[in-house]
């Protein structure tokens, strides 16, 4: 199919793309490559394509004083091969697994955040890292955490006049370990399954902190403080883990997988991805 007519410009300043998508009938146009299907589907029929590439702010990703900020128009790619993204050891765990390498040469990281599949990877790392996501609108500039950000299946807390300016994702501390892990049918596809994971430890080498994030298992990225069941099963956490994924993986089957299959997949990964996230913390931890 073909798109419907729709008119395009290409603003060189934030508020003139504020103005163009003043009224709503607007839509931003950064990578394309989750917009341009819709648009052949006819499932989106913006009147105006708002293309944000030309806004200089927008364009650059790197290091601030509260982590790795990357820019609403910066393609994955580009921080894939970013070295100063290394400080956020999640991104680099998750990139490859980003559809493939020639989508992530113009997918951007904030339109992935921006089109909220409840199975892809980078929000469900950015609500692992507790990443923060800049908005600018009508009302001004705001800022929320990602968790928030996302409120359901290819939903967000982004107006139809607002646009996302950009996402930073904390630097990683000392003591702190990361997991990644996801089950598709192919490279590149989006996940049946998947996992993220955080766990931070102190001097000692004891758990202060575990978070879990997983995806491709309810309308969004579900995330659990999973401190107490990493300190009570650190041995083996097949169990509290299988539980976990009862709690929390609300999908429904489909022809790829029922939902005690996602389950099951969830459980396991779950267990493993925890191990490692602390194993590797003890590995990097204060004082070491």
């Amino acid at each position: 199919m073909k798109a419907a007519p729709f008119a395009y410009v290409r603003p060189g300043r934030l508020d003139d793309v504020l103005g163009e998508l003043a009224g709503g009938d607007g839509k931003v146009l950064a990578g394309g490559q989750s917009l341009v299907p819709v648009l052949a589907m006819r499932l989106g029929r913006p009147g105006t394509l708002v293309d944000i590439t030309a806004v200089p702010e927008l364009t650059s990703a790197g290091p601030d004083r509260d982590g790795y900020r990357i820019g609403a128009a910066v393609r994955q790619r580009a921080v894939e091969h970013d070295r100063a993204a290394h400080a956020v050891p999640l991104i680099g765990m998750a990139m490859p697994f980003v559809g493939h390498r020639e989508l992530r040469s113009r997918g951007t990281v904030c339109g992935s955040l921006a089109h909220a599949d409840p199975a892809a990877e980078l929000p469900a790392v950015a609500c692992c890292a507790q990443a923060t996501v800049e908005l600018a609108g009508p009302a001004g500039r705001r800022s929320m955490p990602a968790e928030e950000f996302v409120t359901g299946a290819m939903t967000t807390a982004a107006g139809p006049e607002d646009v996302v300016v950009a996402v930073t994702f904390p630097h990683a501390r000392p003591g702190e370990g990361f997991g990644f892990a996801e089950i598709a049918r192919r490279h590149g596809d989006f996940a049946l399954a998947g996992v993220v994971t955080r766990v931070r430890v102190g001097a000692d080498g004891a758990v202060t902190e575990a978070r879990l994030t997983g995806f491709g298992i309810s309308d969004r990225a579900v995330t659990r403080d999973v401190t107490a069941l990493l300190t009570a099963h650190e041995d083996d956490l097949r169990p509290a883990t299988a539980a976990l994924a009862d709690d929390v993986v609300d999908t429904g089957g489909d022809t790829h997988g029922s939902t005690g299959y996602r389950r099951r997949l969830f459980g396991v990964l779950a267990a493993r991805e925890l191990s490692r996230a602390l194993q590797r913390a003890r590995d990097r931890k204060e004082g070491s």
